[in-house]
């Protein structure tokens, strides 16, 4: 009788291969849907700024409830308020929270830098009490948004 010389199973080096070959397929796709969630984290929070002072301004433009609005920027919201000043806690203020893992990293309004700004639309016209920029950060990248002399916002 003749011995059977191959058995039937998996040797030590190819369960190792297949076990090398899973983890970077998973590192590859862990990889690829944390810069997809980042990303997608960073054009929700730049969307909710751009938006803001949009409709700010648009407000004041219009002169609604004969009123002017501005824009508080905060590290994790942006707060539409009625008038010129900022008060927290008002009632009227729209609170738009930016969502972690996305923040204000800086706000730059007129030569003056900080974390906070506050800037206000005229009556009518739409013109900025301030311009500058607005860092929107996510880990390492920077999104930086711009409100110009007309009032104007644009995403650099």
């Amino acid at each position: 009788m003749k011995k059977d010389v191959f058995k039937k199973g998996f040797t030590a080096i190819e369960l190792l291969i297949s076990v090398a070959v899973l983890i970077i397929l998973i590192s590859v796709i862990v990889y690829s849907f944390t810069t997809l969630k980042a990303s997608q984290s960073m054009k929700n929070a730049t969307q909710t700024v751009l938006t803001s002072i949009d409709k700010a301004r648009s407000s004041s433009f219009a002169s609604i409830n004969s009123s002017t609005y501005g824009i508080h920027f905060q590290s994790d919201q942006v707060v539409i308020f009625t008038g010129t000043v900022y008060t927290a806690g008002t009632g009227s203020n729209e609170v738009m929270i930016l969502g972690t893992p996305a923040t204000i990293s800086s706000v730059t309004l007129n030569g003056t830098s900080g974390t906070t700004g506050d800037v206000y639309f005229q009556r009518l016209t739409g013109v900025p009490s301030k311009t500058g920029t607005i860092a929107v950060t996510v880990g390492n990248r920077i999104k930086t948004i711009t409100i110009s002399a007309t009032g104007g916002s644009s995403l650099n």
